[in-house]
């Protein structure tokens, strides 16, 4: 029995530990040949791709990058919403799927322009630039990871970067 014991939580122990070097995230999505494909194959002009990226109580918005730009060159904005309010813009505590990020890891086709100036996100401790965001289409409401394959949401911490 104890021999039992011990082999079940030795193969608990490497799985657990297999899970956490595999390299599997949380967010799903397409294979890297299938991500680099379609960002190839996107129109292009003058607009921006964005992915809303939702941290609880940050002011940031998501990731912005120009078409045919991988997502490693993506920068984290603060949205300047004096002339469109962002897809999300709904109380914080409104009822679920009603309220402020709720459109975590959706990607939109964005209208508006880099202001050259940065904003401060206090709850998050960065300087980041801030888009004057203009208009917006949703494009995609679940896109898959965002840098890799193994990118891991976490709604409390910042977990999603490129590396």
């Amino acid at each position: 029995m104890r021999w039992l014991l011990r082999g079940l939580i030795l193969l608990t122990t490497a799985l657990l530990c297999h899970c956490g070097t595999t390299g599997s995230g949380n967010m799903g999505g397409p294979t890297v040949e299938e991500r680099k494909a379609a960002i190839a194959s996107e129109p292009t002009g003058d607009f921006y791709y964005g992915r809303r990226y939702y941290i609880e109580k940050t002011r940031f918005w998501g990731y912005v990058r120009r078409p045919r730009q991988s997502w490693d060159k993506a920068k984290l904005v603060i949205f300047r919403e004096d002339r469109k309010l962002s897809p999300d813009r709904l109380p914080e505590n409104g009822p679920d799927g009603r309220r402020y990020g709720f459109d975590q890891n959706h990607e939109y086709r964005l209208n508006g322009y880099f202001t050259g100036r940065e904003a401060y996100d206090p709850n998050s401790n960065q300087f980041l630039p801030e888009f004057m965001l203009t208009g917006y289409e949703t494009v995609n409401r679940n896109p898959g990871w965002l840098f890799r394959p193994d990118d891991r949401y976490d709604p409390y911490r910042i977990t999603v970067y490129p590396r």
